[in-house]
This record gives C-alpha cells, structure tokens and sequence, in this order.
C-alpha cells in the first residue's frame, strides 16, 4: 500500500506531541489553546447547529 510522507510526518509530529504530555488531553487541550493565544491568528467558533428530529 502507498504511503504519503507528509501524512506520516503529520501522525508522528502528532505522536510527538501527546507523549510530551504523556498522553494527557486535559494537558494536550490546554497546550494547544496557549498556542492559539500566543499566535497571531484570529480563531473563529461557529455556534453549534441544532438538528430536527421530525
């Protein structure tokens, strides 16, 4: 089966990542929103949509 390279680098930088909190997402979620805050970027959330059960 093919493998694409950059795929493989995103799953191990991935990896990378999460081991450096020792698989904690609580700890991985709060890394993640400092990130967000440090960066220049502006971040948008989007309401949720509500689904009809009719």
């Amino acid at each position: 089966m093919w493998e694409d390279p950059i795929i493989e680098e995103i799953r191990q930088t991935r990896e990378a990542h999460c081991r450096q909190f020792n698989y904690d997402l609580k700890a991985i979620y709060q890394d993640l929103k400092a990130q967000e805050k440090k960066s220049k970027r502006q971040f948008v959330s989007y309401t949720p949509k509500k689904i009809s059960l009719v």
